[in-house]
């Protein structure tokens, strides 16, 4: 029986691309190189800065600018983090379901805390989330098992009586490691590289009311 559902944050709950692609084409613009198109922007948002700072300068964590480019990248984008950034359609309508039939929800995120800490409470959710874990909560992010372990704690139930749902292989690969279901958010920051029907996803929905039909 589904006790609980966690969700991912970017792409899945919350539209974060244009707040993230505005902090990456500042930086850019610093560094005296062309701003990046949204339609460029928009399928890699999921990957966060490591994704981002990819697609501006063609680098790695490997290369040793990285590092420096990051820390200015979530810097601009701490300056601006909730300016564009709102709920998809249907989360709230979801959100409200999910109480009537007195399921909890929450949040697993690899976006870290300095972000998410104020960026959750900012967001108009029909309810608050009955637990947050971000990406350094415990010290390790998604795919890696223990956030999805951590939040399942949380929130009191066993992770084989969770959904999760993502729209990135790493949320379900995390999904899968501790036996929760998953659900592929089609809606999400999916690349026209990726292959989704690779990853293994229980389920996929086009629009977060689709859901429901899973519970």
């Amino acid at each position: 029986m589904i006790k609980a559902v966690l969700f991912d944050l970017d792409g899945t709950l919350a539209d974060t691309a244009r707040d993230l692609g505005a902090a990456l084409n500042r930086l850019l613009a610093e560094e005296g190189l062309p701003a990046q198109p949204f339609d460029a922007i928009r399928p890699i948002a999921s990957h966060g800065a490591r994704g981002l700072i990819r697609l501006g300068f063609g680098i790695d964590p490997g290369h040793p600018d990285f590092n420096t480019l990051r820390t200015r990248f979530l810097d601009h984008y701490e300056a601006s983090f909730a300016n564009q950034t709102c709920l998809f359609d249907g989360i709230n309508e979801l959100i409200l379901q999910l109480a009537a039939r007195d399921l909890r929800w929450g949040i697993v995120t690899n976006k870290p805390m300095r972000f998410t800490d104020r960026l959750v409470p900012a967001l108009p959710f029909a309810t608050p989330p009955a637990v947050v874990v971000s990406g350094d909560t415990v010290g390790v992010a998604k795919p890696d098992p223990k956030p999805m372990l951590h939040a399942a704690e949380l929130i009191g139930a066993d992770p084989s009586c969770c959904i999760y749902v993502g729209d990135a292989e790493r949320d379900i690969q995390a999904g899968h490691a501790v036996g929760m279901k998953t659900v592929l958010a089609n809606w999400g920051y999916i690349s026209d590289l990726d292959t989704p029907h690779d990853w293994g996803a229980d389920h996929a929905i086009d629009h977060p009311l689709q859901l429901l039909n899973y519970l």
